[in-house]
């Protein structure tokens, strides 16, 4: 064989099996130009939509945090990388040489340099060919584009977050901050969701209800006092005559009504809309993650002891993770044993040793962009107590309940009420609360969200829909301390798992790891693959 033919041989060898070793079940291009034009179809004519990546965030120095692109930018274009834009209009523009199109995708330009430090860039030429797109440019491209975004009746954006850095070039502030001079872009004439709760209660109400109306803001106050930091608000509330209030009533009524073309409600309330029924291509995705995240429990099941620390229990789930070759963590990992398990979002993790304490277990892997969220509470021991195992079969029980009305049709706030009702019915039975109508704090959050490629998914949580994938997560928290027998000290327990709902009913499907506590101690009492596993002593 000649020379050049084993090269020829050499290097197809070598590229099939670079990208045999490269993930690809990645949301297909098919799906995100499907997505794109749903969007498209409910936008109005004249209009226009403007979607922005996320940028590079700083860790420290000169150290930059993983990067993880915006949810709502990677479902419509599946570009993975920051400093991007997209840009889709309702109907078709017009090139110079007469070519059609109705969407332009921004990419970071390729760069040899940028490129040998922190890996390859796709490009315009990548943008067309892997994601699809019929019109791709560079990033700078749109710093100096002419898009003439006064001209459409309305734009829409969602609300800048403006904590970007100006790394310079076409970079996402430098992108946003171009887009604002375009369009006209000025901050001060949109309102707050609770500025225009409160604006709409004062604009539909008569003069002749203020009092009310006064009270009510008084009320919201407490927990938003920016409210009276508001000159139209502190206007009406200390208005002297009636006239004077039906002057600032009509000011409102027109803030009410911003004079612009842009608009931040449409494409988060569709983002919401889409984004809660997953797709049967998201769907395998996303029971993949949820799957990967019931296999860590059951592995640190099988290798709990006392002994061991919550960095180290966090340790093996995220193993377990990488093993099966999940990119990253859905969110921060959460490890609590004993009173920590009461703090609701601990991430700390740094306690020595789990001792004999109950340790909550609340992590989830996220594999091509979909997370999951799923907790476990369980003995580190090997065994509930029995006040343990009282709250933990009370917790149980309302989980049941509440799965079991994940039915299309339903309310989604209705596993949340079941739930509610048999938890304060076993805490009133335990004695840890006097009445049942108790107001507590032992069980403070909500059982229901959304999961997807954000961890809270967006959705609009009316009644549940078939391929809506939901968690269900009661609990019971009891700090030391509490006003009830210290045998419940410390004590907090939460179980959650994932449950699609589909027509014949829910399925979990994070069952995989044992919500019982009989199935659970049975998992503790096998051997696992790590207890073999021993590293040397580096304090000698």
């Amino acid at each position: 064989m000649k020379f050049f033919n084993i090269v020829a041989v050499l290097f197809l060898f070598l590229t099939t099996n670079i990208i045999a070793q490269t993930p690809n079940d990645y949301l297909s291009k098919e799906f995100h130009k499907e997505r794109r034009t749903i969007l498209r179809a409910k936008m109005p004519e004249n209009s226009v939509t403007v979607v922005f990546s996320n940028p590079l965030r700083n860790r420290a120095n000169d150290v930059d945090y993983i990067f993880h692109q915006d949810p709502n930018f990677y479902y419509l274009t599946g570009y993975s990388e920051p400093n991007g834009v997209l840009v889709m209009f309702s109907d078709d523009q017009t090139e110079e040489n007469g070519n059609f199109y109705n969407e332009i995708l921004y990419v970071q330009k390729r760069d040899k340099r940028a490129e040998q430090w922190n890996g390859k860039r796709l490009g315009t030429e990548g943008a067309t060919k892997e994601l699809g797109f019929e019109m791709a440019m560079n990033a700078e491209d749109f710093v100096k584009s002419t898009i003439d975004f006064k001209k459409f009746d309305k734009v829409f954006i969602e609300k800048f977050k403006d904590d970007y850095r100006d790394l310079g070039g076409a970079d996402v502030f430098n992108l946003v901050k171009s887009f604002k001079i375009k369009a006209g872009y000025d901050p001060s004439i949109y309102l707050s969701r609770m500025q225009e709760y409160v604006y709409s209660n004062i604009a539909e109400n008569p003069i002749e209800s203020s009092a009310n109306v006064i009270s009510i803001i008084d009320r919201l106050a407490i927990r938003s006092p920016e409210i009276n930091e508001d000159d139209l608000i502190k206007g009406y509330k200390t208005a002297a005559t009636d006239a004077l209030k039906i002057e600032f009533q009509q000011k409102i009524s027109l803030a009410l009504k911003p004079k612009t073309n842009i608009n931040l409600d449409f494409l988060p309330e569709q983002m919401a809309t889409m984004r809660e029924v997953k797709t049967a291509e998201e769907l395998v995705l996303l029971t993949k993650a949820v799957r990967i995240s019931a296999v860590g429990q059951i592995e640190v099941m099988k290798a709990m002891k006392p002994h061991m620390s919550e960095t180290e229990l966090q340790g093996i789930h995220e193993f377990v993770y990488k093993k099966y070759g999940a990119e990253y963590e859905g969110y921060p990992s959460i490890v609590g044993a004993g009173n920590n398990g009461c703090i609701l979002h601990y991430i700390e993790n740094n306690r020595t040793k789990v001792g004999n304490e109950l340790v909550l277990m609340d992590l989830g892997a996220e594999y091509r962009g979909f997370t999951a969220d799923v907790t476990r509470t369980i003995p580190a021991n090997g065994k509930f107590s029995k006040a343990q195992k009282e709250i933990y079969d009370l917790v149980y029980d309302a989980q049941e309940a509440g799965i079991a009305l994940y039915t299309i049709g339903a309310s989604i706030q209705a596993p949340n009420l079941a739930a509610r009702k048999i938890i304060n019915e076993g805490l009133f039975k335990l004695g840890i609360i006097k009445t049942v109508d108790e107001k507590h704090n032992y069980f403070p959050h909500g059982t229901s969200h959304h999961i997807g490629l954000d961890v809270h998914d967006p959705g609009n949580y009316v009644n549940f829909e078939e391929n809506m994938v939901i968690t269900m997560e009661p609990g019971i928290y009891i700090p030391d301390g509490s006003p009830c027998d210290e045998e419940y000290w410390g004590i907090g327990i939460r179980i959650e798992d994932d449950i699609l709902v589909t027509k014949t009913g829910p399925i979990n499907l994070s069952g995989e790891a044992p919500r019982t506590t009989e199935a659970i101690e049975k998992m503790m009492a096998k051997k696992s693959v790590l207890n073999d596993f021993i590293l040397p002593n580096l304090d000698k």
